[in-house]
Formats: structure tokens, C-alpha cells, sequence
């Protein structure tokens, strides 16, 4: 029998159809797979089997057919173009200066810092290495192409089998394909890889891919392989080019479309679906649909109680600021008669990720915060005060919004971020207060410009710093005493509009890569850490108070110092309580009287406890309440992406997806730590407490 004739073809083309091929086949075997790991009772009727097949197929292949796109890309440089003289030399040159300039201490590389330097020289000195080697040695081009090639659609199909199990697994914990809690899991990728390889048997799974994929190249290469040499000209090359964008834009029309197909029943909606699509759209969108993934109170019941707790009246509304003979707000604000009258001006400095255990007054021995230590005798500080998530964007949201953390991404970061009157700034700027964001970076970052500018602050960043303002900066904007400097500029002429003011100032130097100016503290062992940034920040702090009190507003102001998360949120739990724990200091030395409370609150509380204490009177719904209220019930509210926690007592519940709750008894260690063991009875009024909480937070906007 005659040996059939290998041919050879294009390679981009031979990969892009056999894999989409092995897409759409593999596609249809997991629905069925998927059909038969739902749980009985699921209401999956042959006939909505059969449209989920269906339509899984023309799903499967435009996702598929997308899913090729770097691909593609990766195929634009299989050319001899690059080989020609003068060509290669300039590309020879240039990657030489970027591998060069990855290794300057300056690089923006390095000033990311974590592991972008390593990855961007290793990067770049393969590119050197591998081009200069093709370069110079034409005969090994054609080898290390067709190993290149093969490498390429190897790594296309491990990883596509090795994402169908995962889906499996993904069904089988969460019955929906890939969504946001897959996105969540890219965020917390060291806790969730330990939890895989101790839940799953992942090495034999792996090893089963890897032969699979073998398997599946040598069977695809019997009778067509890659050509390897003049593999298009510029006609074939604009021609196909052509044909495969008007095809991407037809398939993206496609899988949208199907995205938006709902079958009355969740389990064959989602079958219907394309995990990888769903992956995505999570990931742009941003949140989970708290309805559909957690556990509900009939929703009168949820209303009724949300009321209660936090305080509001029929219309949903509270008052703050008036003074009902409050004893406790009276001993703390110093006996000034025109307290309201003045209407004090409040700055909010949210330093960037201080926790609380880098304090002294919480157990620190390193002296990192010698001035805040300090500012927290002399101030009203907040002992048992705690954030809302591990994120910059929660503790703004917590701040500006006084409201339980959001399922999913933060409503900072989405596109339905325009709360209306619910915000500090715009009840503030209601009441006749100058609002105002001030950040060193570019506000555009974390979607923090949009949130603020439509919320009722004026948002000041780095765009506004004139040279001669910037005397150090790296990728995350200014240093610290740079934007301390500017605030001072700004309040300055907020004063003299005879406007009173209220600021929020976000921090950046204490954040990877950990660079500031040196002077003004003494910095302690490698300059470039975590340790010596907090001491550059608290020295910040202290030359910027120091400072303002020379200015005619001082007197009338009073500064908000907390933390926006803790520097580190994980731990053997998902809400380990200490790496939530941050600190908080109100210092007004000629408002407040010096105070420690001991009260257990919430990130949340802080900016209606100030509004109270400077008896501000104004309207608003916040779910945070002034803790020096007596009807105030001591609580906290701390979240990661899909884990929301909520501290009543020594009990922490823990709502999360599917309709899953966990309670644990809490006990402080000597340490600061805390031991948190799980119940087997849940406390159900306090379950109903959290549920109403987070329920309404997340449901009712």
C-alpha cells in the first residue's frame, strides 16, 4: 500500500483549523458531560438539551475562531523580511537597548518592581539571544521555526484540555461555566492553587493533558505539516488578513448574541454558553449578581431589618450632625460655641495600604509610625476599627460611600458607578462644603476620575502638577510629601473662597515598588521595602501637619487618618480578621478632645461619626452609622471578591457563593492574631443581620 503524500501548508491556517476543529468537538463533549454531572431535580428536559447543543455549536466555534487571535498575531512574523541586512541589524539594535534598558535601575520596570524586572530581562535577552542566533546562522532557521510552530499549537492544546477539566470541576462546585469567581480566583492565585492541589488529584490530571497532546500533534502531523519558507507575500498576506477580521467581527456578533440567550433555566442557559466568553465578559464587567449567588430574605423582611440596623426612617433617610444631647459627643468636641457656625473643614488621608500592625500602640517593635503612634494619643483614635476589603478601590468605597462592600468588583470600577446624592461629597457639597478628590497618580487608574468626578467631588491629580511641583515620582505618581505639598496650595485658596472645605487625598509611596526622596526619617536596613515606605509615609504625614499649622484653616479643620486596606490579606482563612484590622485617627487639636475607642466599627462608620461629632446637619442613607450613637450595635464588614464577612460579637459569618454560609467563633490572641473556629449551628438572628446588610447594599442600587 502506497504511503499517502505529506503536504504543506500554511501554518497559521493549519493550526487556526485543526484547533478550531478540536475546539468545537471537545465544546460539545463537555456540554454532555456537563448534562450528565447536573444535579437531579434540575428541570433539564431533552428538548432544552437539545437547543443548549445547538446552540453551544456555532457558540463554541466563533469563540473558538477568536481564541485564535494571538495566534494569528504570532504569525505576522513568519517571514524572511526580518532576515534581510539592513532589517536585521535594526532589529538586532533595537532589541539590544530594550534588553539593556530593562537592566537601568531607572527603567519603569523597575519601578513597578515585584518581578516585572526579571521578567522583562529575561524577555528580552531570549529575543536577543534567539534573533541574533537566526541571524547570524541562517541554517538554523528553519529548525527552530518548525520547533517554535510545534511549541505553539502544543501550548494551545495543553492548555485548552487543562481549562476543560478545570471547567468540570467548575460545574460541578458552582453549576455556571466560568464567571467572575473565576476571574477572583486570578486575584488570590496562591490560595487558590494550594486549595486545587490539595482538592483535586492535579498532577495525574496534568500528565493525562500532556499525553493527550502529544497524542493529538503526531496524529495531526501524519499527512500535513507546517511550511516552513515562503509562507505568504504581501497580496496573500492583505487578502487573508482581510477575510479573517470580517470573520472575528462576525463571531464576536455571535457569541454576544448568545450570551444574552436565557432559556428560563439556568442550567441550560449556561450550557448554552462558551465558558472562555463568559471568563471574559466577568472579567470586563466586574461583579457577580448577588441574587443569583447568595442567600436571600424575603425581600420586605430584608427592607424592614436593614432599617433598623442602620438607623434610617420610612423614606430610607437618617440625620446627622444635629445635637441631641448626646453625652458622649459632647465630652469629646472641645466646648467651641461656634462649632456649627464655623463648619469645620474635614481632610481625609487615606494612606495607602497601613496596617494596623505596623503600629507601635498595636504591638510593632520596628518604630515604622513614631508620628502616628503619636497623633494617636493626641487625636480620637479608633482601636477596633476594620476595612472594608484588600483593595484601594474598597476602602474609597467604604469612605465615600458608607455602605457594606459590593459582591464582585467595587462599584468605584463599574459602569453603573453614578450613586447620586449617596455620597459624602455630593451630601457635603449639598451643604455648602468645596469637594474635592486629590490623588498623586493619574485618576484614570482603578476608574477612580470617573467615580469621583460624577459623585460630587472635583477630582485633583497628577495632570495638575506644574514641574517645579514634582520633586520625586515613579509609576504610581508623586511621592507623598509632593502631594501634601500641592493640598497645602489648594486649601489655601479653597480658604480663601471662605468656602469651607472637605478633602480626600489618596497616598501612593507606600506601595510596590516602595521608592521616595531620602531625608526626613532614617531608613533601616534595604531601602527599597515595605518597612522603609511606611516610615517615609508617616514622616510625610508628620512635615505636612507640622506645615498646615501654620495656615489660617488649621485651627477649623479636622484630619481623617486611616488606611485604605491592610498591606496583606491573606491568611489560612479567606477573612483572616487581623489582616483586616486598620488604623484610624480624627486629630483636631483645637476641636477634639483625645480619645481611644474601644468600640468594634466599621470602615464604613468613620466619615458619619465625624459628620455627628462636628454636628454637620445633613440628610443622608448611609448603611454606616456615628458610633457614638446609642442605638449603635458594634459591627464590622470586611469582603474579598465573593467572600463577605460580617463581625457581630465574637461570631464572624461569612456569606458566599452558591448560597453558602459559615459562621466561626472568634477569640483575639496575644499576638494580635485570631482564632477563628468554624460552628456547626449558626447563629440565625445574627445570619439574618448580615444577609439584610449585604443584601440590601448590593441589591437595592
Amino acid at each position: 500500500m502506497m504511503k499517502k503524500k505529506i503536504e504543506y501548508r500554511h501554518p497559521v491556517f493549519l493550526m487556526g483549523t485543526r484547533f478550531l476543529r478540536l475546539y468545537v468537538i471537545v465544546g460539545l463533549l463537555l456540554r454532555i458531560v456537563l448534562m450528565m454531572i447536573t444535579p437531579a431535580g434540575s428541570g433539564l428536559s431533552f428538548g432544552f438539551c437539545l437547543k443548549a447543543l445547538l446552540l453551544g455549536i456555532p457558540t463554541d466555534a466563533a469563540m473558538g475562531l477568536l481564541l485564535t487571535i494571538p495566534m494569528v498575531v504570532i504569525g505576522f512574523g513568519l517571514n524572511e523580511v526580518k532576515y534581510d541586512r539592513r532589517i536585521g541589524w535594526g532589529l538586532e539594535i533595537l532589541w539590544l537597548l530594550l534588553f539593556i534598558y530593562s537592566l537601568m535601575p531607572f527603567s519603569l520596570f523597575h519601578q513597578y518592581g515585584g518581578g516585572a524586572p526579571k521578567v522583562a530581562r529575561l524577555f528580552f535577552g531570549w529575543k536577543v539571544v534567539s534573533f541574533s542566533l537566526r541571524f547570524f546562522l541562517p541554517k538554523l532557521r528553519e529548525g527552530w521555526r518548525r520547533w517554535s510552530l510545534y511549541f505553539l499549537w502544543g501550548l494551545y492544546v495543553f492548555l485548552f484540555l487543562v481549562i476543560t477539566v478545570g471547567e468540570v470541576f467548575f460545574w460541578q462546585e458552582f453549576g455556571v461555566r466560568y464567571n467572575f469567581i473565576a476571574v477572583d480566583y486570578l486575584v488570590y492565585t496562591n490560595e487558590v492553587i494550594g486549595n486545587i492541589m490539595e482538592s483535586y488529584a492535579i498532577v495525574p490530571l496534568l500528565l493525562v493533558a500532556l499525553a493527550l497532546t502529544i497524542g493529538l500533534i503526531l496524529l495531526d502531523s501524519r499527512h500535513e505539516r507546517f511550511r516552513l519558507t515562503k509562507i505568504y507575500n504581501l497580496r496573500q498576506f492583505a487578502i487573508t488578513l482581510g477575510i479573517y477580521v470580517v470573520l472575528c467581527g462576525l463571531s464576536m456578533g455571535v457569541v454576544t448574541l448568545t450570551h444574552r440567550w436565557d432559556s428560563g433555566n439556568q442550567y441550560a442557559t449556561e450550557l448554552g454558553q462558551n465558558g472562555a466568553y463568559d471568563f471574559l465578559f466577568a472579567f470586563n464587567h466586574n461583579q457577580l449578581d448577588y441574587k443569583r449567588f447568595y442567600a436571600l430574605l424575603p425581600d420586605s423582611r430584608c427592607k424592614r431589618l436593614y432599617r433598623q440596623l442602620a438607623g434610617l426612617d420610612a423614606r430610607g433617610e437618617k440625620q446627622l450632625g444635629e445635637d441631641d444631647g448626646n453625652a458622649v459627643l459632647k465630652e469629646t468636641l472641645m466646648g467651641r460655641k461656634d462649632t456649627v457656625a464655623k463648619r469645620p473643614n474635614i481632610v481625609v488621608i487615606t494612606v495607602e495600604s497601613l496596617s494596623g500592625d505596623f503600629f507601635a500602640r498595636y504591638g510593632n517593635t520596628e518604630g515604622l509610625t513614631p508620628h502616628l503612634d503619636q497623633l494617636a494619643k493626641e487625636g480620637l483614635c479608633f482601636d477596633h476599627l476594620y476595612a472594608n476589603g484588600n483593595r484601594t478601590v474598597r476602602g474609597l468605597e467604604a469612605l465615600s460611600l458608607c455602605m457594606p462592600p459590593s459582591a464582585g468588583e467595587s462599584i468605584i470600577k463599574r459602569k453603573d458607578n453614578r450613586m447620586g446624592m449617596l455620597s459624602v461629597g455630593a451630601v457635603l457639597h449639598h451643604a455648602g462644603y468645596r469637594t474635592q478628590f486629590l490623588y498623586g497618580g493619574d485618576a484614570y487608574f482603578d476608574n477612580m476620575a470617573d467615580f469621583f468626578s460624577h459623585n460630587g467631588y472635583e477630582v485633583i491629580d497628577r495632570k495638575t502638577f506644574s514641574p517645579d511641583e514634582i520633586t520625586f515620582s515613579n509609576i504610581w505618581g508623586v511621592c507623598d510629601g509632593d502631594m501634601f505639598r500641592k493640598s497645602l496650595k489648594i486649601f489655601d485658596a479653597d480658604s480663601r473662597s471662605g468656602q469651607p472645605f472637605m478633602a480626600q487625598i489618596m497616598t501612593t509611596s507606600n506601595h510596590r515598588p516602595y521608592t521616595y526622596p531620602l531625608g526626613g526619617f532614617k531608613v533601616v536596613g534595604k531601602p527599597q521595602s515595605r518597612e522603609n515606605a511606611v516610615r517615609y509615609t508617616d514622616a510625610a504625614i508628620a512635615s505636612f501637619l507640622t506645615a498646615a499649622r501654620q495656615h489660617s484653616w488649621f485651627r477649623n479643620t479636622v484630619f481623617v487618618i486611616i488606611a485604605d486596606h491592610c498591606a496583606s490579606s491573606a491568611g489560612k482563612l479567606s477573612l483572616p480578621l487581623e489582616n483586616y484590622h486598620i488604623p484610624c485617627i480624627v486629630y483636631a487639636p483645637d476641636l477634639i478632645k483625645p480619645r481611644s475607642v474601644e468600640t468594634v466599627c466599621s470602615q464604613i462608620d468613620v466619615m458619619p461619626t465625624v459628620l455627628s461629632l462636628l454636628r454637620i446637619p445633613v440628610t443622608v442613607r448611609f448603611a454606616g452609622q456615628n458610633v457614638f450613637s446609642p442605638s449603635y450595635r458594634p459591627r464590622a464588614f470586611m469582603a474579598t471578591y465573593q467572600d463577605l464577612g460580617y463581625l457581630e460579637g465574637n461570631l464572624l459569618t461569612v456569606l458566599s457563593p452558591v448560597r453558602k454560609i459559615r459562621q466561626y467563633q472568634v477569640k483575639e490572641q496575644p499576638d494580635h492574631t485570631f482564632l477563628e473556629t468554624p460552628l456547626r449551628t449558626l447563629n440565625r438572628s445574627v445570619v439574618e443581620r448580615a444577609q439584610a446588610y449585604y443584601q440590601e447594599a448590593n441589591c437595592s442600587h
